[in-house]
């Protein structure tokens, strides 16, 4: 599926940025500092008027995060990024950053259930309309655009892993003139660059893939100058959401190996899904990588997906003989981990819906790591085998 991609070239932009490191290290360094100090008045003065761009507090320019921003803006095709100190502080402001109290957003079905959460509180007490739609139904969405200020997109979108034709539904939005937006974490810009597709923002918990190591959390927005001028402008600086210089040097790690990393994760859960779909005790695998074909715009899968067990299956007894399989949230990092769907519909966070996120009960979702695909596969399998 993946034979020949080359989305973007890793080497050269890495080479890029090392060259202007100190002392010639192969490792860029940290600027571990909040503050920036001035040799002088005029060049302080020059500095608040914006007549010099230079760092004066980390929370508004820190050289090390400028690397990473500018290293993921390449990978995206993008013109610019901006680093966030989370997932969500990204997602929020994007978000905020282009509507007012009384517009209205249409969003797919089953997006991140903190996204939907943060749709429904948030947003719910600044008088903002959200409408959902089906992804796969351009009708549906076309109907639904006109009048709204934002199109939120997932693609593949969270657990029940729809994916959608990325590129037809940016053209519909920019036809009504509504801001596009896509959460791409599941993707990454290895196998997706909505961007290129005529999406305006694209958003990415960098806890995931980007990072690869589950050690950081961060986030990150990519778009044009003038989308990412909106964000700077609009909420960036008022929220507090800054990216800081350890978790953005331990980004720069994570995306020297993305592109390893992402086909070791893809040819696993490749082969994990193919076999979970012919047992008889699962009722359906949910993978973008086994329909027909991929919506043009997708050019690989990762190792995220869910299945759901028919009726008769323990789940409570399949998580706790999983050994190299961990109990916990989040994805993205060598570590292979199971989520049951049970779980997630038991939290207490409000608003909850089994409907919008599109959960099943009997449903687990996976992220399959790095362990090796039999060894994994030999645990699932002796752990099915004792809940059937």
């Amino acid at each position: 599926m993946t034979e020949g991609l080359e989305p973007f070239d890793l080497a050269s932009l890495i080479t890029a940025h090392d060259e202007g490191n100190f002392a010639e290290a192969v490792v860029p360094p940290i600027f571990q500092t909040s503050l920036f100090t001035f040799s002088s008045y005029d060049e302080m003065i020059a500095s608040y008027r914006g007549e010099k761009v230079r760092p004066i507090y980390t929370r508004g320019l820190n050289p090390t995060v400028r690397m990473f921003e500018e290293m993921l803006a390449k990978l995206e095709g993008g013109e610019d990024a901006l680093g966030f100190a989370s997932g969500m502080a990204a997602i929020s402001s994007a978000v905020l950053s282009f509507v007012e109290p009384g517009d209205r957003i249409v969003a797919v079905k089953h997006v991140y259930p903190d996204a939907f959460r943060l749709f429904g509180t948030v947003l719910k007490r600044m008088k903002v309309e959200v409408t959902y739609v089906d992804g796969r139904d351009e009708e549906a969405v076309a109907k639904a655009l006109p009048g709204a200020k934002i199109f939120y997109m997932e693609s593949p979108t969270s657990w029940v892993m729809e994916a959608h034709d990325v590129g037809a539904l940016a053209a519909l939005a920019k036809r009504h003139g509504v801001v596009s937006m896509i959460d791409n974490s599941w993707a990454t810009p290895y196998f997706q660059q909505p961007l290129k597709l005529g999406v305006d923002l694209v958003i990415h918990s960098a806890s995931k893939y980007l990072g690869g190591h589950s050690d950081v959390v961060a986030g990150v927005v990519a778009g044009s100058k003038e989308m990412i001028a909106r964000l700077k402008a609009e909420a960036y600086p008022y929220l507090g959401g800054k990216l800081s210089p350890f978790d953005a040097w331990l980004l720069i790690r994570g995306l020297r190996t993305l592109p390893i990393r992402m086909k070791a994760h893809e040819a696993a859960a490749m082969t994990i899904a193919k076999r979970l779909q012919e047992l008889d005790v699962v009722e359906q695998v949910c993978h973008p990588g086994l329909a027909n074909r991929l919506p043009a715009g997708l050019n690989g899968t990762s190792g995220l997906f869910s299945f759901i067990f028919r009726e008769g299956v323990d789940v409570r007894t399949f998580a706790d003989r999983l050994r190299l399989f961990k109990l916990g949230v989040s994805w993205g990092g060598h570590e292979s981990l199971i989520v049951p769907g049970e779980v997630v519909l038991q939290q207490k966070a409000q608003p909850n819906s089994a409907h919008t996120f599109g959960i099943n009960p009997r449903s687990v979702r996976l992220h399959i790591g790095l362990e090796g695909t039999e060894a994994l596969w030999r645990e699932l399998e002796e752990a099915i085998a004792a809940a059937s």
